[in-house]
């Protein structure tokens, strides 16, 4: 199924309107069109908690920015593979993924990189075999930049890649660190999710210092979000009073489409094109933007 076209007008941000910790949220309008593609930002999903929306993130996230007509990449970095199928890819079947590009120098990009029913965005994916890449790469020389060696070759095909971790703070994780220029850290509406961040900040910080000055946090993305309750208005709360505009004005909230649409093994934006869960994730797209994050 191709992507369908944004049938939102010039923004559908909620200009006048307020974010749930009470800041104006901005006109966010709808990207102009890019005359060329490249290079490509690369964008690590992090969270070493599961549970939180990364892959729901990663996914939705790179359909939104495919509609408005940027080359997406994503790069499932998880052996769960839930990226994999969430975009219809069964990873179990292949005989080559992003394992084989991490450990294999005779491994070619275009061998793994598959194409997604959603126009403009293609895929790297992963399977049970990455488990083993965390072990086997603590020999290997500079092994804190193989994925940045991976990506290399086809960064200058791509407007945005989106490097989506497992829920640790392992190898593969800083790997993603080390290759990315900006950092996504999704955080569910819930207590026990904040108290992670500030560990995952800390990491972040030590791979700026250590192997990557480059890299940034574009954002802390509240997800899982119900404003009907008291517990995640007072998360989001918390979570603006510690990290301030670092929190992103578009909220992702809780609804049963997410996983509908992991079950149809495609994004919100072809599954339930209409539905709020659709808009957030075209809001979030126009936010990066908007910011710079994203082209």
């Amino acid at each position: 199924m191709s992507s369908q076209a944004p049938t939102e007008p010039s923004s559908t941000s909620g200009v006048g309107s307020q974010d749930p910790v009470g800041r104006s949220i901005p006109d966010f309008p709808v990207p102009a069109p890019l005359t060329s593609h490249g290079p490509g930002r690369i964008i690590a999903m992090c969270n070493q908690k599961g549970g939180v929306g990364k892959t729901t993130t990663t996914i939705n996230l790179g359909a939104a920015l495919a509609e408005y007509g940027r080359k997406v990449l994503v790069v499932d970095f998880d052996p769960q593979g839930a990226a994999s199928v969430g975009l219809g890819v069964s990873p179990h079947e292949l005989d080559v993924t992003v394992y084989n590009l991490l450990m294999e120098r005779s491994a070619s990009v275009t061998d793994v990189l598959c194409k997604t029913r959603v126009e403009n965005l293609d895929l790297l994916p992963a399977n049970i075999d990455l488990s083993a890449a965390e072990v086997q790469l603590v020999g290997e020389v500079a092994r804190e930049s193989v994925l940045s060696r991976v990506l290399r070759p086809v960064v200058d095909d791509y407007d945005v890649i989106l490097v989506d971790c497992q829920p640790s703070l392992g190898l593969l994780t800083v790997n993603a660190l080390t290759a990315a220029h900006g950092v996504m850290i999704p955080l569910a509406c819930e207590f026990f999710a904040l108290r992670g961040v500030a560990l995952l900040v800390e990491t972040i910080e030590k791979v700026r210092d250590r192997l990557n000055p480059r890299l940034e946090v574009d954002g802390i993305l509240a997800t899982m979000y119900d404003p009907r309750t008291l517990h995640s208005r007072e998360v989001i709360t918390r979570v603006h009073e510690a990290f301030g505009d670092t929190l992103l004005h578009t909220v992702i909230g809780r609804t049963v489409k997410f996983p509908d649409s992991s079950i149809a093994a495609e994004p919100i934006t072809t599954y339930a094109p209409t539905h709020s869960g659709a808009a957030a994730y075209r809001q979030l797209a126009r936010e990066l933007v908007a910011r710079g994050d994203a082209a």
